[in-house]
């Protein structure tokens, strides 16, 4: 199929889907006229376009093309909007407050009583932009370093539940177990895995979420509090350590979903 570049309604740009045979792989060029006159024709004509970049995402939305995944370029890493999105959708979600501007310390601690968490509001992995806010010198600490603040409540919990979700199908889940002592849940910050009782309520939740959101592809984070469920955070780049600990490949998971026609 790739030799020809024959007439395709469905293409790809990323290489995410790579192992898919019957979608047509171009690769992303950052200049669309370094695409040959072929492969410009293919994508004007693709019904649908898959992993079109950052860079091409709006641009074919704007086409009229359908695109896939929905809502994955624009929310990737941005902690802002993703908690707008859930906070308009009425999606449960921590109390969450942005702030801007020279007096934020005080607004900060009008809202919110110590501790509380505050995050780098765009961009982090790992854990490693995530604090924990217990008194006024860290809380200026972080303010001196980070703009504009991201607070959230602190709901104390040793886990969270990451829920990996594909086209609508739940592909993984799994507990992710904070360290002693830590109050995250990253496997990079030394959390462990665990596979053990995953409710079924839990799930549904996170597909409900993934629904409203538009989410097609995303590693959902869930915290349960007092029998409620809250989504804590939307990941669009998730790691395959919870995979690798159930025996599974994403590749072979994902393209059994593809040959089902979930996708």
């Amino acid at each position: 199929m790739q030799k020809g570049f024959p007439e395709s309604k469905r293409v790809a740009l990323g290489k995410h889907l790579r192992f898919c045979k019957d979608i047509t792989l171009l690769g992303v060029k950052t200049n669309f006229e370094d695409y040959s006159p072929q492969e410009k024709d293919t994508i004007r004509e693709a019904r649908e376009v898959f992993y079109p970049t950052a860079l091409y995402y709006r641009l074919f939305e704007s086409m009229g093309k359908k695109v896939f995944p929905r809502n994955f370029y624009p929310f990737m890493g941005n902690k802002i909007r993703q908690t707008l999105l859930f906070q308009w959708l009425g999606i449960p979600h921590p109390k969450t407050r942005i702030y801007y501007g020279s007096d934020r310390f005080r607004r900060i601690k009008n809202d919110f009583s110590y501790p509380f968490i505050a995050k780098q509001a765009v961009g982090g992995s790992q854990g490693k932009e995530v604090f924990l806010i217990n008194s006024d010198a860290k809380l200026h600490q972080y303010l001196d370093e980070y703009r504009p603040a991201y607070i959230q409540e602190y709901i104390k919990s040793d886990r969270d539940l990451r829920v990996v979700i594909f086209g609508g199908n739940i592909v993984h889940a799994y507990w992710r177990i904070g360290k002693c002592g830590d109050f995250r849940h990253n496997v990079a910050q030394g959390a462990k895995i665990s596979l053990e009782e995953i409710p079924d309520d839990a799930l549904e939740f996170a597909l409900s979420v993934a629904k409203k959101c538009g989410f097609d592809e995303v590693g959902l984070d869930i915290l349960e509090c007092n029998g409620s469920y809250y989504v804590l955070e939307a990941n669009m780049v998730y790691g395959k350590v919870g995979f690798n600990a159930k025996g599974l490949k994403w590749e072979e998971t994902i393209l059994k979903l593809h040959e089902k026609g979930l996708f």
